[in-house]
């Protein structure tokens, strides 16, 4: 089943790769092939939740096929209630990706889909991989179409914004590169399970080491403070679509490997740095959502919002109970919906008046209702507004971080506050007040294709936000799990 999840999108490519030449003609069968192949993929996926057994934390459509003869390196695939909404949460955004470029996207139309669906594959590759050098060619095969996503199709400063991305990601890499070979000559294999078990014996020394060579590509990905300062020039160049991924999904994969690497073969040495977590994630709370409110493009705003959510998102994690994890988790899938529909936001106006500057936007309501009520949707989702996922995930990080420590808690809600003040900022200079530019009051309300792609995103925000039983449920296994290898029999580290 997994091996179809990732095999599926890259048969789309490759069909779309065989299509005629005639470019005009070839441009309209790869949109329609790229979106019937990430539909069939996001229900293939729905599979895997429906036949999900949630009261075990063992990982679940585990699939083994030797690949290296007597090294110990094997192709081995499985899942549990961590990478279940992972898959899921890539599988929903990809098709809503190439809904969003079905205009916007002129040029080379034929690459622009295989990039899309072979960074899918590589996506859910990275979710699925329970091999260390499986997961680690998905982790860095995924820097490619990325790469040539944000330079061929961005804006002015593409090419910088793309060579900044590769490097930064690249360079933190090839330090978890070094990780996975000590762990291999160490223990003799590439099994992930395997290595859960036997690397907690490590010494704390060598646990600190492997974990801060870890954490060297993990944080640029989140991405944490201070190597944050990619994310902003990648996203204010990146094509909408492309916004949409990295914000929904690639950031996340920095907190998985967090999840799946540090906190259960590192406990030791997780647990030392804990502290120096919680501080590099405040700062990136309360500093970037200042920087926010100093933004006048919309996209750098929406941009350094994410490294603010995402600085929830490791709070929860290394407050190592089961309300931050939980809520980090939720946080991760909250963040992946609001942030990506956020910037499908901004590509709508952008579409319509090609500027992304706040100033020249003012009074959008008064010929754009629809969009203005899905954008406030958002707006409190972001802001964490009950009955929204924002709530859920910020409530349950909250509440975990002040289990670990009162001053984390208060330090981190004063993040929601200035969150609040920066997004309604944003919100009330572009959609109340009177019309200022003449070139607004020609812009029109949202289109069928638009509708689309908003209603199922809206839709999931408010499941989520008022009954996340079925999610929560899903994960508390593979979680428990999580915080027994993280914590000794007596309780102490």
């Amino acid at each position: 089943m997994l091996t179809i999840l990732i095999l599926l999108p890259l048969l789309g490519a490759l069909v779309i790769l065989l299509a005629g030449r005639d470019e005009q003609n070839a441009a309209g069968d790869a949109r329609l092939i790229a979106l019937f192949t990430t539909l069939i993929t996001f229900f293939v996926s729905l599979i895997l939740w429906i036949g999900f057994d949630a009261k075990t934390a063992d990982f679940q459509f585990v699939e083994t096929h030797e690949w290296f003869a007597g090294l110990g390196i094997s192709y081995t695939l499985g899942i549990d209630g961590i990478s279940l909404f992972m898959v899921l949460l890539t599988t929903f955004l990809m098709p809503v990706c190439i809904l969003c470029s079905w205009e916007a996207i002129e040029t080379r139309v034929r690459a622009f889909m295989v990039n899309f669906l072979i960074l899918e594959a590589m996506v859910i590759g990275v979710f699925c991989a329970l091999d260390v050098v499986v997961f680690y060619i998905f982790f860095e095969g995924m820097l490619i179409p990325m790469y040539l996503i944000i330079g061929i199709w961005g804006g002015n400063r593409r090419i910088y914004a793309a060579y900044k991305f590769f490097l930064y990601t690249l360079a933190g890499s090839v330090l978890f590169l070094v990780a996975i070979l000590y762990l291999y000559f160490q223990f003799g294999t590439t099994n992930i399970p395997d290595l859960m078990k036997q690397s907690p014996s490590l010494a704390l020394g060598v646990q600190q080491y492997l974990w801060l060579a870890m954490f060297a590509s993990f944080a640029v990905k989140v991405p944490m403070w201070p190597v944050h300062t990619w994310l902003p020039d990648a996203h204010v160049q990146a094509p909408t679509a492309g916004s949409v991924i990295l914000a929904g999904i690639l950031l996340k994969m920095g907190a998985y490997g967090f999840l799946r690497f540090s906190l259960p073969m590192l406990p030791d040495a997780s647990h030392y740095f804990a502290p120096m977590m919680f501080g590099l994630s405040l700062v990136a709370v309360i500093y970037t959502s200042l920087v926010a409110l100093m933004q006048q493009d919309m996209k750098k705003l929406i941009a350094y919002s994410s490294v603010a959510h995402m600085g929830f998102v490791t709070i929860g994690i290394f407050s190592f109970n089961m309300q931050g994890l939980q809520g980090a988790m939720i946080q991760m899938i909250s963040h992946g919906l609001v942030s990506g529909a956020l910037f499908l936001c901004v590509g709508v106006v952008y579409d319509r008046m090609h500027t992304r500057e706040i100033n020249r936007y003012g009074g959008v309501v008064n010929v754009m209702p629809k969009y203005a009520l899905v954008f406030m949707i958002f707006t409190m989702a972001s802001v964490g507004l009950p009955a929204t996922s924002g709530f859920v995930g910020e409530f349950l990080v909250l509440l975990g971080a002040f289990k670990a420590s009162s001053w984390v808690a208060f330090l981190a809600a004063t993040g929601v506050v200035l969150g609040a003040a920066y997004m309604l900022w944003l919100y009330r200079r572009v959609v109340f007040g009177p019309i200022a530019n003449e070139e607004v009051r020609r812009m029109l309300d949202l289109s069928k294709r638009e509708l689309v792609i908003f209603v199922p995103i809206v839709a999931l925000v408010l499941w989520i936000g008022i009954y996340p039983k079925p999610y929560l449920h899903a994960m508390e296994a593979s979680m428990g799990h999580l915080i027994t290898q993280v914590t000794p029999a007596d309780g102490k580290r």
